[in-house]
């Protein structure tokens, strides 16, 4: 049984990278009035309490979007989404990628999510409850096999695992390119952890290998949240990047550089 929930890295430096990335991409993509998919392999529970005994107990957070939150104009996407779900569950609260997506996407957009573990897809439905979005409970690379290409094909596919699964690393590639050839107008977005012995860096060799259309990598580096702590950085690579995507990640990476 699968164990990771991210109750205890919600709000760090690294969900503040990627969904930051995730809400400008989101944003750009509904300035059409064209429908949009967004599909989601790993989505968690969707929407978490910073005051939690989990997110206090890691501190995570305090070092990530409580410090970070200062960097974004209050009209950046990341920064609406935010403002809004704190203003609807309180000042406390934190938006998981789907919340963020269903707070970015319209009535005539489709959401499709994925969550294998129970306790995690549970608070994924009450969190999700009333926006029209298909929650699965199954495995999330199953699931964007089986949907893609979506109706409508125009969409986004963030890929989010916790790498628990260690081999997740080397299948990942292949699985990318299998998407892509099925889905090839398709927004892929891989989120992947920057450790300190660097297993992503073969998965990103194998990616590159791939010579897929409008690839752009980001990296971010940062402090570890405690001493000990084994990543210190966070990735996106990201297939048919929108365009505009290079402007936004080289903002995030000059804001990144100013931790100490």
């Amino acid at each position: 049984m699968l164990s990771y929930q991210h109750i205890y890295h919600a709000g760090n430096l690294a969900d503040v990278q990627k969904h930051a990335l995730l809400a400008w991409m989101l944003d750009y993509m509904t300035q059409k009035e064209k429908p949009v998919s967004y599909l989601e392999t790993h989505a968690g529970r969707a929407l978490y309490d910073l005051t939690s005994a989990e997110a206090v107990k890691t501190g995570e957070a305090a070092k990530g979007i409580d410090v970070a939150r200062s960097w974004f104009a209050a009209d950046h996407p990341y920064i609406r989404v935010l403002n809004a779900i704190r203003a609807a569950h309180g000042p406390k609260a934190y938006p998981g990628s789907p919340r963020i997506a269903s707070e970015i996407l319209r009535v005539q957009d489709q959401i499709h999510l994925a969550e294998l573990h129970p306790q995690e897809a549970e608070g994924l439905r009450a969190a999700m409850a009333g926006t029209g979005a298909r929650v699965m409970v199954q495995d999330g690379f199953e699931m964007a096999q089986s949907i893609a290409p979506p109706d409508p094909r125009r969409g986004l596919l963030l890929i989010d695992p916790s790498y628990e699964i260690k081999s997740d690393y080397k299948r990942i590639p292949t699985i990318i390119g299998q998407l892509h050839r099925k889905w090839n107008v398709g927004v892929i977005a891989l989120w992947y952890p920057i450790l300190t012995e660097g297993p992503h860096v073969p998965m990103l060799r194998a990616l590159e290998a791939l010579s897929l259309p409008g690839a752009l990598r980001h990296e971010v580096r940062f402090p570890p949240a405690r001493e000990g702590h084994r990543m210190v950085g966070s990735g996106m690579f990201i297939v048919n990047a929108p365009y505009g995507m290079e402007a936004e990640a080289a903002f995030l990476t000059r804001k990144f550089k100013t931790l100490k």
